[in-house]
């Protein structure tokens, strides 16, 4: 009787942290169809399939951007080179494969196999090395742009085969993309990879608490490393899908997601501190972004007041979001 009490003396406000803080991934959700419905109400002509294909689209996209990052926040680390694995992959997408579709196998490979070599370059320093995640990442992350201006010498070149690009960009019944039929490979695995397997289990724990995860018989350096494995190698799969739904690429074209996917995961609820989070929240928050990128769009907002209104909206967001620090005793 005492918690029913206790929340019969809790004033509106409170009750709504308490729901924000108990369920952040449907509070992200609640939030984008307020946004969405805003959106409509003050131009009526953005409600069109056109427009719900595009942000189902671009929420994809983000959400397989920031697979990885869930990953890791939930392992206690950060990664800040998504972007420019993301941005890798998608050169080598297209500058190998020209507009070419047979060579869809060696660009996987080659995008898969620069992934793994950045993300144990990521664990290595950070773990076996004992250097700061951030200052690690954002340095690597700074050697693989300056290797995307070695390789292309700054221009653009190359398209992604024909037969990829309408994998990732046909519509579905009029309106729902292609990219789907990814995420219905994608997620799950993901899913299964966080709360099915065994990595996942010691993954959730060592985030918690690293201490007792140890002393338990947690290969924690071990599991530390994979993360930034499977982080860096789901960048450059959604690198490789990116450059499809661009057609061609250029150095840096998807730095920005080393931030994006960064806020997406934290707004929908992963701890920034790590042990808690889940794949789903990151899909809500990826969500919620395109959401409200979409709505100053249609606004007509100029660019440097959009990415005013939206920083601000972000901070204050990441502030309602705030949990508890994690147990790491």
């Amino acid at each position: 009787m005492l918690p029913n009490r206790f929340e019969a003396r809790m004033t509106a406000g409170q009750r709504i942290h308490v729901f924000i803080q108990s369920s952040p991934a449907r509070m992200a959700v609640i939030i984008s169809v307020v946004l969405f419905a805003i959106t409509v109400a003050i131009n009526p002509r953005s409600l069109n399939m056109a427009a719900l294909g595009s942000i189902l689209l671009l929420t994809l996209v983000l959400s397989f951007a920031s697979a990885g990052q869930t990953i890791v926040l939930i392992g206690g680390g950060l990664d800040f080179t998504v972007g420019a694995v993301m941005s890798s992959a998608a050169i080598l997408t297209t500058y190998v494969m020209n507009g070419q579709d047979g060579r869809f196998l060696l660009v996987f490979a080659l995008a898969i196999g620069m992934g793994i070599g950045v993300g144990l370059l990521n664990g290595i320093c950070s773990v076996k090395i004992d250097l700061p995640p951030m200052i690690v990442t954002m340095a690597i992350s700074n050697v693989v742009t300056r290797m995307q201006y070695v390789l292309t010498q700054g221009s653009p070149g190359g398209y992604a085969g024909p037969k990829f690009v309408g994998s990732v960009i046909n519509k579905i019944w009029g309106f729902i993309p292609s990219l789907t039929l990814y995420a219905l490979l994608l997620v799950p695995l993901v899913f299964f990879l966080l709360n099915k397997s065994r990595f996942g289990k010691q993954l959730y724990m060592m985030g918690n608490n690293p201490t007792a995860a140890h002393l338990t018989g947690v290969k924690t350096d071990k599991i530390r490393i994979l993360m930034y494995v499977f982080s860096a190698v789901l960048s450059a799969f959604a690198g490789m899908l990116g450059a499809a739904y661009m057609g061609t690429a250029r150095c840096q074209i998807f730095d920005e997601y080393a931030f994006n996917s960064l806020v997406a995961v934290i707004v929908g609820g992963t701890a920034f501190t790590g042990g808690i989070g889940s794949f789903a929240g990151s899909i809500a928050g990826a969500l919620l972004m395109i959401v409200l990128s979409n709505g100053l769009t249609v606004l007509a907002l100029s660019q440097p007041v959009r990415n005013i209104v939206q920083g601000v909206v972000l901070l204050l967001l990441l502030i309602v979001y705030n949990r508890e620090r994690a147990v790491r005793q």
